[in-house]
């Protein structure tokens, strides 16, 4: 319809080509524009003047022989002042910049190795614009921004970047784990040092209680009894300390078997063993310095002086040997 009144209409951000018998003879602005075909005028075609994007995958090979695809985008538009080299001198733009892309991807990469390449990204981009701007230029083309998007190196290499990362990270929870541990060994061991060391004072202490307590019976007992001793005192204090240790080994659970004579006389012979060592260390004190010692053995029943030891001490087996006075003349 347009070319039947001679009329052309061109759209916003779009300028068109006019040729006159097939030279170019003006770029059409937007809006309405005579066209009067019969004289040869004609519409070559549109160009854009709004900003493209093109992505492209570039495969190259770092310093240390890492293969990786680098993907870059690359914002571009036509100049309008320059619409006409833009229309004419290129015939395939998006080639030609995939082409400017690709030379200056591999020829910087190639210098870097696999860690660079992620850290210096940045000035893999400027480098490519810098590039291209001055290349596109002259065609009519300005660059408006090139990003490196992603960089994907070979699937077995990014496992092997990760287990590396995990084993760094292991490693650093594995120091730190062994730190918490040494910590809770240390402040456990300082509390058990302080808990013995309070366990020992209590100890002394009790200790300390127990021994005044006796000495106080002891002195007690001795006032109000005439006729005994402080050994007799002791020696009835140690039978009854005896029978208590017995009475707490039965009353624990936890405690570990203990043999003791179990037979109706059980109680008597303890008592015996007893009063048999106070006995023998009576009649040694008693005994002149100067008077000879004669040792009877027996293994059953045995007489001291004229006396049945098995009457009034009945478990002779008890007492291994005495030491009894006697004179020079009674030794044959």
């Amino acid at each position: 319809m347009g070319n039947l009144f001679c009329c052309v209409q061109v759209g916003q951000s779009t300028v068109g080509i006019k040729e006159r018998f097939g030279r170019f003879e003006v770029v059409l602005e937007p809006g309405i524009h005579c066209m009067p075909w019969f004289l040869g005028s004609q519409v070559a075609g549109y160009l854009s003047l709004r900003v493209q994007q093109l992505d492209i995958r570039c495969e190259t090979k770092t310093k240390d022989n890492v293969f990786v695809n680098v993907v870059a985008s690359v914002q571009y538009r036509a100049i309008a002042d320059k619409a006409c080299d833009a229309f004419y001198k290129l015939s395939n733009t998006r080639s030609q910049i995939q082409s400017y892309v690709f030379d200056v991807i591999r020829s910087s990469v190639p210098k870097l190795n696999l860690d660079d390449v992620f850290e210096q990204k940045n000035e893999i981009a400027r480098a490519v614009e810098d590039e291209l701007d001055k290349a596109m230029s002259a065609y009519g083309y300005q660059i408006e921004q090139t990003l490196i998007v992603d960089i994907e190196p070979d699937e077995h290499v990014k496992r092997a970047m990760n287990e590396i990362n995990a084993a760094a990270r292991l490693r650093v929870a594995a120091n730190e784990k062994a730190e918490a541990e040494k910590i809770l060994q240390i402040k456990k061991a300082e509390g058990e040092a302080e808990a013995k060391y309070l366990s020992g004072l209590g100890i002394a202490r009790q200790r300390q209680a127990i021994v005044d307590g006796l000495r106080d019976s002891v002195m007690g007992f001795s006032a109000n009894v005439p006729g005994t001793s402080a050994k007799d005192v002791m020696d009835m204090v140690l039978i009854t300390q005896y029978f208590d240790t017995m009475k707490e080994i039965g009353a624990d659970s936890k405690s570990s078997a203990v043999f003791i004579p179990h037979g109706p006389g059980a109680a008597r012979d303890v008592a015996t063993q007893i009063r048999d060592g106070l006995l023998q260390a009576s009649m040694t004190s008693s005994i002149p310095s100067n008077q000879p010692l004669l040792r009877v053995e027996f293994g059953g029943a045995a007489l001291l002086n004229g006396l049945d030891l098995a009457g009034g001490i009945p478990s002779a087996s008890a007492v291994s040997s005495v030491l009894l006075p006697v004179r020079s003349s009674q030794i044959t």
